[in-house]
């Protein structure tokens, strides 16, 4: 576990994402948004919103059904026009004097901040990739952490992140992929004890909808009014407050909660399947839809697997990861077989 500053701030693309990898006629394993969505009747409920959009978007119902969903007062929580607006809402609202992003981990809070003009210092995760609390310098008074992490797929427990919360500091969780797990455990989406707790969700990896971009903060509410002040007027439309309404239904979050078990079964699979393939190493145990592989000594296997019609996520461009580190998301058994059989073939 190491702290590294400013000086390195060139070595990463920190706006490269996922879909940069995807292209026509290749198996995508590189984005984590579930095959199949949006369901057939969350299809027609934004379809049906369409005849709203002459209006401007009122949040009221969707801040309402999160409220509810959160066991939480209707001014703790922020729509957001996906995760990222929220993390450069953050940038603008707040006044860190010492930033913490904990790496290896979603690149885009930290671009957020160094847009923004503020001085970051990253906290980067080896080994099996969990999380030390003490390893967070004392004085960080803005520490962001994913959970689970994207890439490393690690779910650190929530009374290790709880540590981290402290008076004079906010605490931002970015909990993107929680709601692919089972009853989305160490989730601190519930916790108003945690002084300056930030929690963020995102609807687009269960529900597929990347390209609507929605998502919501869950914060204190004085933070909370900071947030809504920083954004754009009407930043999130109409369809994405309709898709955050609905997703907060106790059949949608059961329907998730279904989806997440077929996923948990499909990485057993995919790790077991992983873990037969001589040279290559799974670095972490998986708790999410992705997991990370390394290839030691080879940096040419994202590039192999491409010729083979596979698209997976480079690894080189989060701080703490190199070229011999690949992100795969978790398919259904028979995609994870080709993957499989491919890697066999390359390595």
């Amino acid at each position: 576990m190491t702290i590294s500053g400013d000086q390195d701030t060139d070595r990463y693309d920190l706006h490269h994402h996922g879909d940069a990898e995807v292209g026509p006629g290749l198996v995508d394993l590189a984005v984590n948004v579930r095959t199949g969505t949006p369901p057939r009747w969350l299809r027609d409920r934004l379809v049906a919103s369409l005849d709203d959009v002459a209006a401007y978007p009122d949040p009221g119902r969707a801040i309402a059904a999160l409220a509810e969903r959160h066991d939480r007062p209707g001014d703790e929580v922020v729509p957001t026009a996906g995760g990222a607006e929220a993390f450069v809402l953050l940038a603008r609202a707040l006044r860190p004097r010492h930033a913490v992003v904990v790496h290896p981990q979603f690149t885009e809070p930290e671009a957020a901040l160094r847009a923004a003009g503020h001085a970051v210092d990253r906290v980067v995760l080896d080994g099996d990739f969990r999380l030390d609390p003490d390893a967070v310098p004392a004085d960080a008074d803005l520490v962001v952490v994913g959970n689970p992490t994207n890439p490393t797929s690690v779910r650190h427990p929530a009374d290790v992140l709880a540590r981290l919360a402290r008076p004079g500091r906010t605490l931002v969780v970015d909990e993107a992929f929680i709601d692919t797990a089972p009853g989305e455990p160490d989730s601190l989406g519930g916790r108003r004890d945690l002084p300056g707790l930030v929690v963020l969700r995102s609807l687009t990896k269960t529900w597929g909808l990347a390209g609507l971009r929605v998502g919501y903060a869950l914060a204190p509410a004085g933070l909370a009014e900071g947030l809504r002040a920083a954004a754009p007027p009407w930043s999130v439309s109409t369809p994405a407050l309709v898709a955050l309404e609905a997703c907060s239904s106790p059949a949608a979050r059961a329907e998730a909660d279904e989806a997440a078990r077929a996923l948990t079964a499909d990485r057993a699979h995919l790790v077991t399947a992983l873990s037969a393939v001589d040279g290559l190493e799974l670095r972490a145990t998986p708790a999410a839809s992705f997991v990370l592989a390394r290839t030691p000594g080879r940096t040419d296997v994202r590039k192999r697997l491409r010729e083979r019609g596979i698209a997976v996520r480079r690894g080189d461009t989060f701080p703490g990861l190199d070229a011999e580190h690949v992100r795969i998301a978790v398919r259904a058994p028979e995609v994870s077989d080709g993957l499989v059989a491919a890697l066999s073939e390359i390595l």
